[in-house]
C-alpha cells in the first residue's frame, strides 16, 4: 500500500497508525509518499512512483491519495505506465481507508479484499 498525501508528516503518521492498529502489520509493505519535491506541501510524482515500486511484491499495489493533485498525480502515473502492474487507485477516505486496507492485508486479504475494505470505510459511522 502507498499512502499519498500533500504532507510528508500526514502520510507517515497515517502509515504508522494503520500499522499500529493492525498489530504492527510486519508483513504488509506500506510506504508513505507525502510532500512535494522541495520537502514542503505538494505531491512528488517520482516519490509516488518510487514508493509503489518499493512495496510491489507482485500481487498488485493499492494506492490511497488524500485529495486533488495527489489523486491526479497517481492517475497520470498509471496512465503513463509508471506504476507497477496491478496498481489500483483506491477510492476511500484517507485515514479510515488506510487502516481498513492494512488490517485486511495483515489478515491475509488479497488486493481485491484490501481495495474493498478501504472503499467500505466510506460507510463507517461515528454516531
Amino acid at each position: 500500500m502507498v499512502l499519498v498525501s500533500h504532507s510528508a508528516e500526514v502520510a507517515r503518521a497515517v502509515a504508522e497508525l494503520a500499522r499500529g492498529l493492525a498489530g504492527g502489520a510486519a508483513g504488509v509493505p506500506v510506504a508513505a509518499a507525502g510532500g512535494g519535491p522541495d520537502g514542503g506541501l505538494g505531491t512528488d510524482a517520482e516519490l509516488v512512483a518510487r514508493a509503489a515500486r518499493g512495496v510491489d511484491l507482485g500481487a498488485g499495489v493499492a494506492v490511497l491519495a488524500d485529495l486533488g493533485s495527489a489523486v491526479l498525480t497517481v492517475k497520470v502515473l498509471a496512465e503513463d505506465g509508471e506504476l507497477p502492474d496491478g496498481t489500483r487507485l483506491v477510492d476511500a477516505p484517507f485515514v479510515e481507508g488506510a487502516v481498513a486496507a492494512v488490517v485486511t492485508s495483515a489478515a491475509g486479504g488479497g488486493l481485491d479484499a484490501v481495495v474493498a475494505a478501504a472503499s467500505e470505510a466510506y460507510g463507517y459511522r461515528k454516531v
